[in-house]
């Protein structure tokens, strides 16, 4: 009998956005968007949020984002990291990488 593994490997997604906001319905449109985006992952500048995800919820994300953006008015962007992350990003400046899968500190 062979044995198949159930576990779904994560991944790191930066989801970018670039929303019209001229309007009301555009301003309301943004805030939808980064809502979606927060309930996924951590921002890490105003309209770019770094997310860890398996398979199932990236198409989850990327399904509500879809359903978020005009895409007559605003732009969307999902990428892929080359995994292990920390080897392909820099980070310059004042950074809040918040990894939610650490052990807890318990202060």
């Amino acid at each position: 009998m062979q044995c198949v593994s159930t576990r779904v490997d994560a991944m790191w997604i930066v989801v970018a956005y670039d929303v019209n906001t001229e309007t009301p319905q555009g301003r309301r449109r943004l805030r939808r968007v980064a809502q979606v985006c927060k309930n996924f992952g951590q921002r890490v500048q105003k309209s770019v949020f770094e997310c860890q995800v398996n398979e199932l919820k990236f198409e989850d994300l990327r399904r509500k984002l879809l359903r978020e953006i005009d895409k007559e008015l605003d732009n969307l962007r999902l990428y892929r990291l080359t995994e292990p992350r920390d080897d392909h990003v820099e980070t310059y400046g004042l950074t809040r990488t918040v990894f939610f899968d650490d052990e807890p500190l318990i202060v």
